[in-house]
């Protein structure tokens, strides 16, 4: 079982590839899945929906995913389109209303917790580190002392990434284990730092498992209780869960699938303990909360003024695409014209990337299959958002 990861600069989330040169030819020779549910729950801006569909069969066909679905949503109201399977022994569709696991898109509701108790003077973003967790940060060159809570937010720590020494190969091989976030925190830092603090970018989900600890030094709570309470309950997003070491998937969803190598069979991998990602990326959620939860953040429902300000100040990531970095989201260009913000997310099973513009188009788009996706679907599931903001964008 060749494991290899693969960094995706910008989706984070527990993200392991696929070994030697596995490219879209070779996922050529995954057979059609059947397309099912390509109807749009609205027939808004029809004229884009040819071209979505176009690109959720090429998911499902040529870059070799089992199934996708895409949510998109602006003030006339959504559209689920769906392709491809949920699960590939049945064939079973997949659901328009599926939950899923998000991964890495966690770390915008863990952001935008610091952040409110940031507008609550509870925590100041240029502290250092050390002041809410003393002593937590320390050895190899790694020290809380000279390490902001904006730098963990921003991913300017230089904190080595957990992802870089928690083999894909343990995850896989040990779903069900449960995962201390001290012990994941402590694995990274037995690593020396990736650069000096504040004077480069390096994407590391030990910066969200941190994030987490200050949210529970601070109010005496776990991250997942404050996003309950701060986002979910006030947003009234059903479809979303903290699930903490629950290794189930509340509600309509597709299996997850993982490919170990490059011709190795499907392996299901539905079932897994969040613990192993935590703050960094634990979270399930759906489309649609996925696409209200962006849309009230971006449009200031969430933070105050002076933090969302901060959240959106950007630094670049080194990108070709022109991606930049605030804290806890980032933003690209559109190619219609205009910035949109938002996350990818990749967790054993899943992948998926969200978008918002600040005039209120939002665009979700998931795969039931990670690792062992190809550069192809990749930039599949980057078009298939931007298409679907630039569909809803009036000149």
């Amino acid at each position: 079982m060749n494991v290899v990861k693969r960094r995706r600069v910008l989706s984070g989330g527990l993200t392991l590839a696929v070994g030697a040169g596995v490219s879209a030819a070779t996922a050529r020779g995954v057979a059609a899945a059947p397309r099912s549910g390509d109807t749009p729950r609205q027939n808004t801006a029809a004229d884009r929906t040819p071209r979505l569909r176009e690109i959720l069969h090429r998911l499902t066909t040529v870059d070799g995913v089992p199934g996708a679905l895409l949510e998109t949503r602006n003030r006339h109201g959504s559209t689920v389109l769906t392709s491809g399977v949920a699960n590939v022994k049945s064939h079973a569709p997949m659901p328009r209303d599926s939950r899923f696991r998000i991964g890495s898109m966690t770390k915008p509701f863990v952001a935008t917790v610091v952040l409110q108790l940031v507008g609550e003077h509870r925590i100041a973003l240029d502290a250092p580190v050390e002041r809410y967790l003393p002593g937590v940060v320390r050895g190899h060159g790694n020290d809380g002392r000279i390490i902001t809570v904006r730098q963990l937010l921003q991913h300017t720590s230089g904190v080595p990434d957990i992802l870089d020494y928690l083999t894909p190969r343990e995850v896989l091989e040990d779903p069900l284990a449960h995962h201390d976030t001290r012990d994941l925190v402590n694995i990274a830092l037995a690593h020396p730092p990736t650069f000096e603090p504040g004077t480069g970018w390096s994407y590391s989900s030990t910066n969200y498992l941190l994030a987490g600890l200050l949210i529970e030094r601070v109010t005496g709570h776990t991250y997942g209780e404050e996003i309950h309470r701060r986002i979910i309950s006030p947003l009234g997003l059903h479809e979303t869960y903290v699930p903490g070491d629950d290794p189930t998937i509340p509600g309509p969803h597709p299996r997850g699938y993982a490919r170990p190598g490059g011709n190795a069979p499907l392996m299901d991998i539905t079932a897994i303990n969040p613990s192993v990602a935590g703050a960094g990326g634990s979270m399930i959620s759906s489309g649609t909360d996925l696409n209200r939860f962006l849309d009230a953040l971006v449009r200031g429902k969430l933070l105050r003024p002076a933090q969302l300000r901060q959240m959106m100040t950007t630094r670049p990531t080194g990108n070709p695409d022109g991606r930049a970095y605030g804290l806890g989201l980032e933003s690209r260009p559109l190619p219609c014209g205009g910035l949109y913000w938002g996350h990818g997310g990749d967790i054993p099973g899943y992948g998926t990337v969200g978008g918002a513009t600040v005039d209120g188009r939002q665009a979700t788009v998931m795969v039931n299959l990670n690792p062992g996706g190809t550069d192809a679907q990749d930039a599949d599931m980057k078009a298939a958002v931007q298409t679907a903001l630039c569909a809803g964008h009036h000149h």
